[in-house]
């Protein structure tokens, strides 16, 4: 079955008990939560709390663990060990409550039907809903109205998704690669429709491959690796202690190892690189050291036209996630 008709079903299911509208201060909370496909751990023991309106960016490498706790998060799967709440309560019971909205990879779509069809017909699948009309302003699918759903591109199927995802008026939004197949105006355009969703202090939940993206949007980013929560943080404080990179052209009497022995600078084990007659520094103990050596290369003449660059988001990933 389908991940759309999965949540198709458990949106449309008899309700049991009225919501908790106070619930919890946590859209989201996960303690030792692990997921084993036989001895595969696919998620192995992962502590995670989302508070309420927040914009969390999950990342890693394929094989991580990202999709396989965002089905634990919709429902779709239970965990194999460990607690996990949304809203304070089980998953399930808050996707069955039309509290939580999806945009996944994938889920198969009625391909025969318009757009505004596809909205209408899984409305009708709800107690309560939105107008289909607001969804299609929501999600920019005005364009795409009256366009059969097998004439729509990849990226355009991903924005009726995005709207079959808002129909509920959700209260958290789980985002697994929602921009996939999306060419760069696309992307734009949905983040700006999901920067006004965020307005709203709906909480988001979402998985990319585009740091930029994560950088971009996010109040935070997570990164996953193997399995486990391996940091997290705003841009700034997963860049800040990362190695910042010291370049000059050199001017100095003795080797650039040398200097950076004497001041007591940490180095990668392969030391400064050379490139033409520039020298690029790695200094990879801490913004003082950088600035320590920026100091001596300026003021004993060792270098000149020096530059400072701090690590990106994606030298940060890559460091963490190899």
């Amino acid at each position: 079955m389908s991940s759309t008709q999965q949540t198709t079903q458990q949106t449309s299911a008899p309700e049991t008990s009225a919501p908790d509208t106070a619930g919890s201060d946590l859209a989201v909370s996960a303690a030792n939560v692990q997921k084993h496909f036989g001895k595969v751990r696919a998620v192995d023991g992962v502590d995670l709390t989302v508070p309420r309106g927040e914009v969390m960016a999950l990342l890693g490498p394929n094989g991580a663990g990202k999709t396989t706790f965002l089905d634990m998060v919709l429902g779709f799967t239970r965990p194999s060990s460990g607690a996990l709440e949304v809203f304070g309560g089980s998953p399930r019971r808050a996707v069955a409550d039309g509290r939580v909205g999806a945009v996944l990879q994938t889920g198969a779509l009625l391909e025969d039907l318009t757009v505004a069809q596809t909205l209408r017909y899984v409305a009708g699948c709800h107690r309560r809903h939105l107008p289909v009309t607001d969804v299609i302003e929501r999600a920019q699918l005005g364009p795409l109205a009256s366009r059969p759903v097998k004439k729509c591109s990849g990226g355009e199927k991903q924005r009726l998704r995005f709207g079959l995802a808002l129909l509920t008026d959700p209260e958290l939004l789980v985002l697994d690669e929602p921009t996939a197949g999306m060419d760069v105006g696309a992307r734009a355009e949905f983040w700006d429709a999901m920067h006004a969703e965020a307005d709203r202090g709906r909480t988001v939940v979402f998985a990319t491959h585009y740091l930029q993206e994560a950088a971009d949007f996010a109040d935070r980013i997570v990164l996953m690796r193997q399995g486990r929560i391996h940091t997290s943080g705003t841009v700034h404080e997963l860049t800040e202690g990362a190695p910042r990179t010291v370049s000059c052209r050199w001017a100095g009497s003795g080797s650039p190892a040398e200097v950076a022995a004497r001041l007591g600078i940490a180095l990668p084990d392969d030391g400064p690189a050379a490139s033409g007659d520039r020298v690029a520094f790695s200094v990879i103990d801490g913004p003082e050291a950088s600035d320590r050596l920026v100091a001596a290369l300026l003021t004993e003449g060792l270098g000149h036209d020096v530059e400072v660059e701090r690590a990106t988001l994606d030298r940060v990933f890559l460091d963490l996630t190899a």
